[in-house]
């Protein structure tokens, strides 16, 4: 599990430091703080460990981590990442369990790290980055556009998802501590997206009854992602999954559904990493970590700054929840006249 997490320079985010994480993580702010930089960033350095030793690859953790960078963010050279306008280097600082690595580089590197230390031993877990955009109707475009044309456009968040999505389902293999989740999503659905192989594309299959993804709603496709990943063993109990805007496309009670899915995972040792500028997703996490009673660490942008809480000790202050209030205010407002 992460437990600690520190960046320099790394894009918009100039100093941020989130330590104490737990095993739900929230981020929140508005546009454009850097809430989905901060989920990439993270995601980069979980898959470098992951992909670092496995089977026969013999590259080099920091040749990994580059290449990881370079098409997770697409600049023309790595070095771009540095935050704009100071003469810094970019700093990042993670630690797992008890071990850490860290890595830094300046404005002029290219595709080569000078600067590495990693005391975390490889991965055989996968993490997953589950974007705000569905991928299912652009499965096959997003594989050649990778694989075989080797474009910009579609990052490697996007290319991973699809790659874990090809993976088959195990029948009757999945992990007993996932049961209770996947009924509920289930029940979510009506129903379970399948691949089928002769078309060459996902459809949506309820009852007897099978739907083209094109005309299947987008919050039921975005569910089924984590059905599909679940049902197919890609994940497992040590897994990490970073989620941008849960919340989008999806009705208010879907979204606190899941939500209480996440809260279950989490309950049977997957990390999670929200990134949300919703109501609805803070209020639900605030009365799962009160419900429950546990730790759901929360940091939010103001600004450049970056503050710390835990939505077991309240809400925190922030401009997702001071809108909220004031609109009641207004209402209130209204009816008094």
């Amino acid at each position: 599990m992460l437990n600690n997490i520190k960046l320099n320079n790394f894009g918009p985010l100039t100093e941020l430091n989130w330590p104490k994480l737990g095993q739900i993580n929230l981020i929140i702010g508005e546009n454009g703080t850097g809430k989905t930089f901060l989920l990439k960033a993270l995601y980069c350095t979980m898959k470098t460990l992951e992909e670092y030793k496995r089977g026969d690859d013999q590259r080099r953790l920091e040749d990994i981590l580059a290449e990881k960078l370079y098409w997770t963010f697409q600049p023309e050279k790595i070095g771009d990442l540095v935050t704009k306008g100071v003469d810094a280097t970019l700093s990042c600082s993670v630690t797992f369990g008890n071990s850490q690595l860290s890595y830094k580089f300046g404005k002029d590197t290219v595709r080569q790290i000078p600067t590495i230390e990693n005391h975390v031993q490889p991965r055989s877990s996968n993490s997953i980055f589950l974007p705000a955009k569905e991928v299912l109707s652009l499965h096959q475009i997003i594989l050649k556009s990778r694989e075989q044309d080797k474009l910009f456009g579609f990052d490697d968040t996007y290319l991973d998802l699809a790659r874990a999505l090809r993976q088959s389902p195990t029948k009757g293999r999945n992990y007993p501590e996932f049961a209770n989740s996947r009924e509920s999503l289930e029940d979510i659905l009506g129903g379970r997206i399948e691949y089928d192989e002769k078309a060459g594309r996902w459809q949506f299959k309820k009852g007897n009854q099978k739907f083209s993804i094109g005309v299947t709603a987008e919050g039921i496709k975005k569910i089924a992602i984590l059905d599909t990943l679940l049902g197919n063993r890609y994940l497992d109990t040590k897994s990490i999954i970073f989620i941008d805007e849960p919340e989008a496309a999806l009705h208010p009670t879907a979204v606190c559904q899941l939500l209480d899915i996440v809260a279950m995972l989490a309950g049977s040792g997957i990390q999670f990493f929200l990134a949300s500028h919703s109501y609805f997703v803070v209020k639900k996490l605030f009365l799962i970590a009160q419900k429950e009673g546990i730790s759901i660490p929360v940091i939010s942008a103001d600004g450049n700054q970056w503050e710390t809480a835990d939505l077991k000790d309240g809400m925190p202050e922030n401009t997702i929840i001071d809108e909220s209030i004031r609109l009641y205010k207004e209402e209130v407002e209204l009816a008094l006249k």
